[in-house]
């Protein structure tokens, strides 16, 4: 049985891409939490039509993966297009592979990055997928609850406007994760800062926010109140027709030029 090195020069998302776009299924067996992300971001970009996906993973990989918003979002969308099946499973104890229809690649740690070793005989392919496939039936679906990215963008255009939309997705992609470090930003503060900036009512965004499945009502209420006591969010109150005011969000600071500016000055306060 031989064996290729793929090329330490050849980031390992590129590497992932061309096993994306030659096969037909691949799964994915027990990947670190680098291994998961790369696998994951290399996904929802790319450009073809992807194979079908499954990932058989440890529970703590895919816990710890999925409180990042940003990933958690992308691979929500993922699913929901009917191209990606998680599972969980503690009883592998092996190295991260990759297992397609023609190649089995094992993930190999290089110089504080990723690379692999593939391996493209038949028997052995065979044989490699046979045994996974059997610890892929036994695994525990994976329940994700994090809305797909795209229903989040489709829903705040719809019931606002595509300068809300802009502005969460603009925000949202100037962090590497969300929550980032200490939990400085999370999704919720991102969509209640953005609101402000745009002068939303707290009960329409957060109704939106738990129609979409982002968080309960509380959860921004209470989120609100910790943004006013660090001197980022103020209200106002809109007087209806029926019933209790309702309450503007006011972004205080008042002064800040554009959601960069608002990010920076969330992570700072």
């Amino acid at each position: 049985m031989s064996t290729e090195a793929v090329n330490p020069d050849t980031d390992f998302d590129e590497t992932l891409a061309s096993l994306f776009g030659d096969a037909e299924t691949v799964l994915v067996v027990n990947p670190s939490l680098a291994v998961f992300r790369t696998a994951m971001e290399t996904a929802f970009e790319f450009d073809d039509e992807l194979p079908t996906l499954q990932v058989l993973a440890t529970p703590d990989v895919l816990r710890t993966g999925t409180e990042d918003f940003i990933l958690a979002s992308q691979v929500a969308d993922l699913i929901n297009q009917e191209t990606l099946s998680l599972r969980t499973t503690t009883s592998i104890a092996r190295s991260s592979l990759f297992v397609s229809n023609d190649q089995v690649m094992t993930v190999v740690p290089v110089d504080g990055g990723l690379s692999g070793l593939t391996s493209t005989d038949e028997e052995f392919v065979e044989t490699v997928r046979s045994a996974f496939d059997d610890d892929w039936d036994e695994g525990e679906e994976f329940s994700l609850r994090t809305p797909p990215l795209s229903r989040v963008q489709d829903t705040l255009s719809e019931e606002f406007d595509e300068e809300v939309e802009d502005d969460f997705m603009t925000m949202l992609e100037s962090m590497e994760t969300v929550p980032g470090e200490e939990d400085e930003l999370d999704e919720v503060t991102i969509a209640l800062l953005v609101a402000a900036d745009n002068e939303l009512l707290l009960y329409d965004l957060s109704k939106w926010g738990e129609d979409v499945g982002l968080a309960s009502k509380a959860t921004f209420s209470r989120t609100k109140t910790r943004l006013e006591d660090r001197g980022l969010l103020d209200t106002e109150k809109v007087p209806i027709e029926v019933g209790r005011p309702r309450l503007r969000l006011l972004l205080e600071p008042d002064d800040l030029e554009d959601v960069d500016a608002i990010a920076e000055q969330a992570t700072a306060a």
